[in-house]
């Protein structure tokens, strides 16, 4: 064990990842990403504003060229007060200076034009736990192999076969000689029956000690009397309740889960037994049955609706909007599902869905909390399964909302709740859910799974975002892997040397290889004034020197005063807040153009504000703002190629921008950090960019998001 005084600072424990050749590499535990020149995973280092010490942040750099830089500081702007008339000549003479050692930096340029975003090259090399395709590997498949699910006795359809059932596998049925549990088709499809919807602690407490074992054994005894009495009152000889006809086994209750909707949809009808209560209406026990998940596809996939109160209460029917009224706590917001199951109002196939799906989320469970919290999923682990008839389902949530999907997913303990909403999104792949939710930008991120979203601060709904990209797979860890991403990376370490498409002009070419020749000059009359035979000779060159030593300036800033056609595709992410001012002087800071070339977007960033006047374009009250930030994760993002600037928070600085979906007219784009170990990318934030940009990155490989 080390020392304390020789232990190792937490920047400096190492870790390691593999290269775009699968080799291992070992590096320093901090920050990297995989720098798109070289193609080795580099500490990446960041730009700021007000860069803090012996961290990563650097001072906001440049590479344009230094005789331009002056020149543009000559001619863009003339002197307009005393102290700057005097110093334009001091100005002047550097320049000449400069111009006589470094006379290539005079060329216009910036190096060849690329039309290309910097690529991402990295891609996900990792198995998958749930592929898409049945030709990959799943890790998913191989534990069901260890942990085979054998078919029931008189079950004659095999697991993977099992789609829409017509009856149940289980009913207990009242004949000869009493009540009797039948699990045998050809008896089974001979008889209506009641389906039970219920609360647990409504009609029973689980006991911990042996009294209490006892007392629930007695208390379960009444409340199965009490339905099968109640069955019979309603002139039925059949009931479906879980307490008997729900598997003892995972492989059997794992298919009566699959089939769960389809249960309640056979019945004749549904009854709900609510616990007695003082209220004369029984608000509050509609509110407990009401609150948890499995009762909301209960009520919504039945035919017709009866409950009673107590154990011996009388069955009263019941319209699904009087039960919303009474058991739904957000009724306004579940009025449209209530409607388009009604027939009144129709509603979209994925707009149905998701409301649907946002309705479960808001209930609990016995195996879920109401609202849990996504982060404190764990990973599944290879362990074998214990069989017990009392299994808590970790994605219990996701296999009672794939009752109303037409494609469903076999359930199991194996799995968590992000990789079942992922297999049941890519089951049914014309919703493209996971997808879109890939292009959302919720209130909160989570650290393992950032792909999800249950809202959107841009105020976009689900079914307002086109995807554009495909699922292929979740990661054992409940990472999406998605392929057809186009993908960029941001340059943070400076603004980098930009080239321009600039109009064509051989007068402004000429003059901008003049000056270039001037150390030639120079060096001839200084080879030549010594001799007196040849001082008339040595005279002209000097002359010419001079001439292009004052002229050079005058020539080299002609030539870089043509009209900017387009600029180079950049993506550079700056910590802090820059003014767009400060931002062309680092990108076009070789160019003598009064025009403005950086904006502020309209409605990219939730920062973003836009005018009222007769142009689209961003307040600069946007600036303003980010500047009254007192944060510390606010950064700026400049885009040379739609010349744009975006402020936005994130709490890790991204440095892969993935284009995944269209919306509102914008294109959606996935700002996004790399973790080299686990070779996955993390959603930081989302902006609204133009489409069009996407066509200047480049396709990459399957990426993973989580």
């Amino acid at each position: 064990m080390l020392l304390p005084f020789i232990s190792p600072r937490p920047e400096e424990r190492r870790t390691t990842c593999r290269d775009l050749s699968l080799e291992f590499q070992s590096h320093k535990d901090n920050q990297r990403f995989l720098d798109p020149e070289t193609g080795i995973c580099t500490r990446l280092r960041i730009q700021a504003t007000h860069p803090v010490p012996n961290t990563n942040q650097v001072k906001i750099t440049d590479a344009v060229r230094r005789v331009p830089k002056l020149t543009v500081l000559l001619f863009r702007a003339p002197p307009s007060t005393i102290g700057e008339v005097l110093l334009w000549p001091l100005k002047f003479v550097l320049c000449s200076i400069v111009l006589l050692f470094w006379p290539l930096d005079g060329l216009p340029g910036g190096g060849s034009y690329t039309p290309l975003y910097p690529e991402y090259l990295m891609s996900y090399w990792g198995q998958m736990w749930a592929p898409r395709s049945t030709r990959e590997y799943s890790i998913f498949d191989k534990l069901l192999q260890k942990n085979p699910m054998p078919t029931p006795a008189n079950f004659s359809t095999t697991v993977k076969g099992v789609t829409h059932a017509l009856h149940p596998r289980r009913l207990a049925i009242h004949g000869e000689s009493g009540w009797y549990h039948c699990e045998d088709p050809a008896i089974i499809i001979n008889y209506r029956y009641v389906a039970i919807s219920y609360r647990q602690s409504d009609v029973f407490q689980r006991g911990v000690d042996d009294e209490g074992k006892k007392r629930e054994e007695e208390q379960k005894k009444q409340f199965i009397e009490s339905v099968r009495s109640t069955t019979l009152q309603c002139g039925l000889q059949a009931y479906w309740l879980d307490l008997e006809c729900l598997g003892e086994t995972t492989e059997e209750k794992n298919i009566d889960l699959y089939r769960m909707a389809d249960i309640y949809r056979g019945a004749i009808f549904t009854l709900i037994t609510l616990r007695k209560s003082d209220d004369q209406h029984s608000i509050e026990s509609w509110k407990s049955w009401g609150g948890r998940v499995w009762t909301f596809p209960e009520a919504f996939l039945s035919r017709e609706l009866r409950y009673r109160i107590g154990l011996d209460g009388p069955v009263i029917p019941i319209t699904l909007h009087q039960l919303a009224n009474k058991a739904y706590e957000y009724y306004s917001e579940e009025t449209a599902i209530i409607n388009a199951y009604d027939g009144k109002d129709r509603l979209d196939r994925l707009e149905h869905l998701t409301r649907l799906k946002a309705a479960i989320w808001r209930r609990g469970s016995a195996a879920l909390p109401k609202a849990r919290d996504l982060e404190k999923l764990s990973p599944p682990n290879e362990q074998q399964p214990q069989h017990t008839a009392n299994l808590s389902y970790p994605a219990e949530r996701v296999y009672a909302l794939m009752g109303f999907f037409e494609h469903r997913i076999m359930p199991s303990i194996l799995e968590t709740e992000l990789q079942a909403l992922a297999r049941l999104s890519m089951a049914n792949d014309s919703d493209r859910m996971a997808e879109r939710m890939v292009s959302m930008l919720p209130r909160e991120i989570h650290a393992q799974a950032c792909w999800y979203a249950d809202d959107d601060q841009y105020g976009s709904q689900l079914w307002d975002i086109e995807p554009e990209v495909n699922v292929a797979g979740v990661t054992k860890s409940g990472a999406l892997v998605l392929d057809g991403c186009r993908a960029a990376t941001i340059r943070w370490q400076d603004f980098p040397e930009i080239s321009f498409q600039t109009t064509e002009s051989l007068r402004r070419t000429v003059a901008g290889k003049i000056p270039v020749t001037l150390p030639g000059w120079v060096l001839y009359a200084a080879t030549w004034m010594p001799i007196p035979a040849t001082i008339s000779v040595g005279t002209v060159f000097f002359a010419c020197a001079a001439f292009l030593l004052i002229a050079g300036p005058f020539l080299t800033a002609y030539s870089i005063s043509g009209r900017i056609l387009a600029t180079q595709p950049w993506l550079i992410g700056v910590k802090g807040v820059m003014s767009p001012e400060e931002a062309a002087n680092r990108v076009y800071g070789a160019t003598l153009s009064k025009r403005q070339r950086l904006f502020f977007t309209p409605s990219g960033s939730l920062f973003a504000k836009p005018a009222e006047n007769d142009i689209r374009e961003g307040l600069e009250s946007q600036y303003d703002e980010a500047l009254r930030q007192t944060r510390d994760d606010i950064y700026t993002l400049v885009d040379t190629f739609s010349g744009t600037m975006y402020y936005f928070t994130a709490k890790r600085p991204p440095t892969v921008c993935l284009f995944t979906g269209r919306e509102g007219g914008l294109g959606r784009f996935v700002l996004c950090s790399e973790n080299c170990v686990a070779n996955e990318l993390h959603k930081e934030t989302v902006l609204r960019m133009p489409s069009y940009i996407h066509r200047a990155m480049n396709p990459c490989d399957w990426v993973a998001i989580g």
